[in-house]
């Protein structure tokens, strides 16, 4: 009997096409986490967070879509471009973090499940297709890579698909100045078991959880608007926190993969990192390779696309692969055979990260 090898054999994503360009907040008022009006121009604001994020632009759903009508856009393109029969996935594995938001609304809806829906919406009969979703912030689709490895791995499931969803356009508080970093999105992909020891696959994976102080690092709190209903929430974070938590841990994170997945560094042609925020990742990439005394980054190791599409939590990672196999960010490229590193971070706060040959 040959090991099993997780294989990724089609990928899809989705992007909204509403565009949300940075100059459009110019028109705001921020408050600060004391519910002050932070006093600087909103222009001025908005330079800053320019520089610190690299964001430029962002991209959210039109009102009647939700997260798992995205979500099944992206699935059904990663199912074409895996030639497979929809009828033969095992598992539908549907990361996120709100559930459907509809627009203008304050409850989110998470019953069904959205992997339920998408299943209903790709028009998936079989009743041993089993649907279920997964919360685990932003690196919830990597992680549900892991969970579909492990499933392989036990004999439980040959084909499954993991998609990561989100609409966090509809759960910001427009008053905080962090509302500009979230965007919506989908990413998708077909992972298939296949036996052999030599050829394509996850090679190891690393996933973390620091629930201490670190659990409120992002979390769900009232709007800073000093007047706004105080019983609605909006997702929050302690940006320096978070900030200073990543650079530490991510770093040494992915270099437990590495070491888990008997590779060594300088093999490794792309790092796929949850695009949470320009200067963080820049910087963690840079830990990172310090942890072995490498002082200079190799040029194009880290395709980024934040500055035109922002933070879509969950579809960051997926999005961002698809995007680069199939050929729509400049100057990068993948080939069969090279070794790739996916990596994320976020609530919980939760750390994970997946080495994977082409």
């Amino acid at each position: 009997m040959f090991p099993i090898r997780t294989v990724i054999t089609g990928t899809g994503s989705f992007v909204p096409e509403n565009k949300k360009i940075n100059s459009e907040f110019a028109i705001h008022d921020f408050y600060d986490e004391h519910q002050q009006r932070i006093p600087n121009a909103a222009v001025d604001i908005i330079k800053k967070f320019e520089q610190i994020t690299g964001i430029h632009e962002r991209r959210y759903a039109n009102k009647e879509m939700n997260a798992s009508d995205m979500a099944a856009i992206a699935a059904s393109v990663a199912i074409k471009d895996a030639g497979i029969d929809p009828e033969s996935i095992d598992q539908i594995i549907v990361a996120h973090n709100f559930g459907n938001v509809s627009k203008h609304t304050i409850q989110s809806d998470a019953v069904p499940s959205l992997a339920s829906r998408v299943k209903q919406i790709l028009g998936i009969k079989n009743p041993s297709c089993i649907p279920y979703d997964l919360l685990f912030g932003c690196p919830g689709w990597i992680q549900g890579l892991i969970h579909a490895d492990a499933f392989f791995k036990s004999g439980q499931a040959k084909r499954c698909l993991v998609i990561g969803t989100e609409t966090l356009s509809r759960v910001i508080d427009c008053y905080d100045r962090d509302s500009m970093i979230f965007s919506d999105g989908a990413g998708a992909v077909i992972i298939e078991a296949q036996e052999g020891e030599a050829g394509p696959g996850i090679l190891g994976a690393v996933a973390q959880s620091f629930v201490m102080d670190e659990l409120n690092y992002i979390y769900m709190g009232k709007s800073y608007f000093p007047e706004a209903d105080p019983r609605i929430r909006y997702i929050k974070m302690q940006g320096r926190k978070v900030y200073e938590f990543s650079l530490k841990h991510v770093p040494e994170a992915m270099k437990a993969c590495l070491e888990k997945s008997k590779v060594d560094i300088r093999d490794v042609k792309k790092i796929f990192i949850h695009q949470a925020n320009e200067k963080m990742d820049i910087a963690i990439i840079k830990a990172f390779y310090m942890l072995y005394d490498i002082s200079t980054i190799p040029v194009n190791i880290m395709p980024m696309n934040i500055k035109e599409l922002g933070n879509s939590s969950v579809a960051t990672v997926p999005t961002l692969f698809d995007m680069v196999k199939r050929g729509t960010i400049t100057d990068h490229a993948l080939k069969q055979g090279d070794i790739v590193l996916f990596a994320s971070v976020g609530a919980g706060m939760n750390i994970n990260a997946i080495c994977y040959k082409l």
